[in-house]
């Protein structure tokens, strides 16, 4: 399968930054935090650091005959030839072959409501990078597909909603009931997660943040009543702790896990949080530490572990995995 080089994208918004006559100059910080938000939507260096930056740069110079220059004056990059852009050489076979997953990924998407209206853009980019020329394709990669994309319609009338800071009523299914019940929220951020979508919000009859699946959402209406965003909610760390979808707004934790070697090769590999890290090594088992709110999304991914996770810590998390799996054997 081939590998996206998100170092290929690096450099092209490293290129704009550099071209931009209106922020002329740009620093390292300014380079990472526009590669950051790009790639990530953050900017607190997580994913990308100082050091990558330099290293791009140098990539540029020597593979790419970028002229990056560092003005000490003004304390930023610039190109020695003002019309120099990297966005003028011929992309390479790798390129063309990442962009080519890329696109085939896109089309995946194609059809939900809200990337509709760039259904055609998509055709052009497959179109015009030839993809339909990998006969066989289908045949060796299959792609993850959304298993439902309910309430997917709504997520145009959600978006104008958060823009425009208006209060959305609907009526909402309990999972458990099945009825319905009215509700006035002020919209707040979507989020995709397990091919679902999702509202976050602030409920004015709960007065508190409060997820909702779009699948069990009907009659959504937008208002033209203007809301008042909390100034409390940040999207950027609403979910900082949080596994899965559930709030996290909740207080975090410093859980342990104590895992077999197999099952620590299978987290190593895909880590339940990016907190995770290993802060023991033994023959015949590792230990991992995560700083995460306990959520249902939480335990069940522990108890899919069929047994090779043992909970340390919190004494909580642990009576809950404890009852769960005493609730399998009874069954």
């Amino acid at each position: 399968m081939p590998h996206i080089k998100n170092a290929l994208i690096r450099y092209r918004i490293i290129d704009k930054c550099i071209r931009n006559k209106y922020n002329p100059f740009p620093s390292k910080r300014d380079l990472r935090e526009a590669c950051e938000e790009s790639l990530f939507g953050s900017l607190d260096g997580e994913h990308i650091c100082d050091s990558t930056i330099e290293k791009d740069i140098r990539a540029m110079r020597v593979e790419h005959d970028a002229p990056i220059l560092y003005n000490r004056l003004e304390n930023g990059y610039y190109y020695e030839d003002p019309e120099f852009s990297i966005n003028d050489i011929p992309l390479t076979d790798d390129d063309i072959e990442s962009i080519s997953f890329a696109a085939k990924t896109l089309m995946q998407f194609k059809d939900v409501a809200l990337f509709k209206q760039f259904g055609s853009a998509i055709d052009k980019i497959v179109s015009r990078i030839n993809l339909s020329q990998e006969e066989n394709t289908d045949k060796y990669i299959q792609f993850e597909t959304s298993s439902s994309e309910g309430g997917s319609e709504f997520l145009p009338i959600i978006l104008e909603g958060i823009n425009h800071k208006k209060w959305l009523t609907f009526d909402y299914a309990s999972f458990v009931s099945g009825e319905l019940k009215p509700r006035k929220v002020i919209p707040l951020l979507l989020k995709q997660y397990s091919n679902r979508w999702y509202l976050i919000s602030f409920d004015k009859s709960k007065q508190d943040y409060i997820t909702y699946a779009l699948d069990r959402i009907e009659e959504l209406e937008l208002t033209k009543e203007d809301a008042e965003v909390p100034i409390d909610f940040d999207a950027d760390n609403y979910f900082k702790h949080a596994i899965g979808i559930t709030s996290g707004n909740t207080k975090p934790f410093d859980v342990r896990l104590k895992t077999t070697i197999v099952a620590a090769k299978y987290l190593d590999s895909l880590p339940f949080h990016h907190s995770q890290k290993v802060v023991e090594m033994k023959e015949d088992y590792f230990v991992f530490s995560l700083f995460v709110s306990i959520s249902e999304e939480l335990i069940r991914s522990i108890l899919s572990y069929g047994g090779e996770i043992e909970v340390l810590q919190p004494q909580e998390l642990k009576n809950e995995v404890v009852k769960r799996a005493q609730r399998i054997c009874e069954k």
